[in-house]
Formats: structure tokens, C-alpha cells, sequence
């Protein structure tokens, strides 16, 4: 039997179209929220070395101005253009996504009803464990939000929330990995948004 748990030595992470006129669409979630739930994943994806993909829509110029909380806690990474609906579509996604060995796929994206959903449900179609990072996600409706993750949990997908994945990694709590992924889980629930 498989384990409930998430083990950072498996994941990897995949932000999509979490760009400038993407990331600004959703009504589920405030843009300072969302800010908070992505930078806390990308703090998460560099204590624990996972592996990160970034995807995107090409837009003016065939480029994309992804949100600076990524950079900021990752440094500049490469971003994977995607062409279709689906990331897990595109043959160079895809490929650096089994490139990495890796089984266990974290999502956080905008909207979730598209560039999160369709991911998630080809990634359990293809065997890996997927997971939708939902406070690093925003939707376009709580209806149809909703609906997308009703859909991925009916269909083998899971969901996770940046608080809980900083909990469960963290281990020991006399450790420094676990004293900095608690961190996260403090800067997640700071008042305010």
C-alpha cells in the first residue's frame, strides 16, 4: 500500500501560468493570498531541494512575466511555454517532468478549472501521485473551483495546502529544515490576508 505521505525525495512542483494577466484573473483567492501560498511553496520546494517546472502562456513577444515570488525564493528559473490546455500535453513539459525521476506532483496555478486541473488529471492518468497545492491555486468562480476539485479527487488526485505540506515535511522539530519549514507555516497564517 502506497503512503499517504508526501515525501520531498519524490515531488516536484509545477507552477502554472502564474503570470502577470493569469495570476490577476482569480476570485477565489486575493492576489496577496495567493502571493503568500506561492512564495511559501517555493520556500518549501528550496529547504527540501524539490524540483520545480514552471509553465506559462506565451503572450507579447513570446514571453511571460511570471510572479516575482517564485524568482525571489528560487532565483530565475527557465519557463516551459505551453501550447495546449493541458501542460502534460506539451512533449517538452512533459519531458522535463519525467526527467527529474521524480512521482509525486505538487500543483499550484491560476485558474484551477484549466492550467491546474487538466495537469493534475493527466498526472494521475500517467501514474504519478498528484497533489493541488490549493492555497498556491485561485479559480475563476468557488463553483466552478469547486467542480475542478471534486473532479481531481474523483479521479485518484489529492489535495494539500502549503500549511499542511510545511507541517509534514518539517520531521523533527529540533531540527533547522524543520524550524524554517515552520516558518513558512507562520508566514501563512499571519493576520491579514
Amino acid at each position: 500500500m502506497q503512503s499517504s505521505r508526501i515525501n520531498p525525495e519524490d515531488a516536484i512542483i509545477l507552477f502554472a501560468d502564474l503570470q502577470q494577466g493569469i495570476a490577476d484573473l482569480p476570485l477565489t483567492i486575493s492576489p496577496l493570498r495567493l502571493g503568500k501560498g506561492v512564495r511559501g511553496l517555493a520556500k518549501l520546494a528550496k529547504l527540501f531541494d524539490i524540483p520545480v517546472i514552471v509553465t506559462a502562456v506565451a503572450g507579447d513577444e513570446g514571453k511571460a512575466k511570471i510572479l516575482p515570488e517564485i524568482a525571489e525564493e528560487l532565483g530565475d528559473l527557465p519557463t516551459y511555454f505551453r501550447t495546449t490546455a493541458d501542460s502534460f500535453r506539451n512533449e517538452a513539459i512533459l519531458q522535463a517532468v519525467a526527467a527529474t525521476g521524480r512521482k509525486t506532483i505538487l500543483i499550484s496555478g491560476v485558474a484551477t478549472e484549466l492550467a491546474v486541473q487538466l495537469p493534475a488529471l493527466t498526472g494521475v492518468d500517467l501514474g504519478y501521485r498528484t497533489f493541488v497545492v490549493v492555497d498556491a491555486c485561485g479559480g475563476t468562480s468557488q463553483r466552478t473551483e469547486q467542480a475542478a476539485l471534486t473532479r481531481i479527487t474523483g479521479h485518484g488526485g489529492s489535495t494539500v495546502s502549503v500549511i499542511a505540506l510545511a507541517g509534514e515535511l518539517a520531521g523533527d522539530f529540533g531540527q533547522p529544515q524543520a524550524q524554517a519549514a515552520i516558518g513558512v507555516i507562520f508566514e501563512m497564517a499571519v493576520a491579514g490576508e
